[in-house]
């Protein structure tokens, strides 16, 4: 069954109402210039908090990440807590390599961008624990709204273990793109949004759903 990544929570009520509707994975987003930037300090709190009142239906945190020096991204996820990590910058294979001896053991999601000059190819670059993609945008790192090829997301998903599918995912969309790809995990953000960090429950039931109805 896919695993489902509710992006960008920013509110205890948030991660709450996410963690209701199904999910499997809670992001937090460590990049300032983002609207859905949490501190690492706030996001130990929620995340200590759901896992007090949610003792029987475990969840992974994530912490989101864009070209931090390594030292910082090892004091934040230490602080916060969270059991993996994402880079959504322009980290290199060597840099990701690093990241995952400095954490020891923690897991390592690497994000990449679609955009005109992608190839396939290049993911099996990284050894992560996993492979994100995500639509290309000039100033945004994530969070777009933009559909990304599908089938350039397939042709990833052949030559890497783990698959997440990001890039405009809806509940309207997810269960085609599930469909079509066949990823290890779904992530939604934007879409689910009733403002720039903060979460609408419906839309999150409604995209739990209908991935997992498909």
């Amino acid at each position: 069954m896919v695993k489902i990544k509710i992006c960008g929570i920013t509110t205890l009520d948030d991660g709450r109402a996410a963690l209701e509707s199904g999910a499997d994975m809670l992001g937090f987003n460590f990049y300032r210039p983002s609207p859905r930037f949490i501190a690492p300090e706030t996001a130990r709190t929620i995340i200590d908090s759901l896992r007090q009142q949610n003792e029987t239906q475990p969840f992974k945190s994530v912490g989101i990440f864009v070209n931090e020096p390594i030292e910082q991204l090892v004091r934040a996820v230490s602080i916060s807590g969270v059991d993996s990590v994402q880079l959504h910058g322009d980290e290199s294979p060597e840099y990701c390599s690093s990241v995952k001896s400095n954490l020891g053991g923690i897991a390592v999601v690497k994000a990449l961008r679609v955009g005109p000059n992608f190839e396939p190819g290049d993911a099996a670059n990284y050894q992560v624990d996993a492979i994100m993609l995500d639509a290309f945008h000039n100033q945004l790192r994530g969070g777009t709204g933009l559909v990304i090829d599908w089938h350039m997301a397939r042709a990833v998903s052949a030559v890497v273990d783990r698959l997440f599918l990001s890039g405009g995912l809806s509940p309207d969309n997810v269960a085609e793109a599930i469909a079509a790809v066949q990823p290890y995990a779904v992530d939604a953000c934007s879409s689910l949004e009733s403002v720039p960090g903060r979460k609408d429950p419906m839309r999150m039931n409604s995209f739990v759903r209908a991935a997992r109805n498909s």
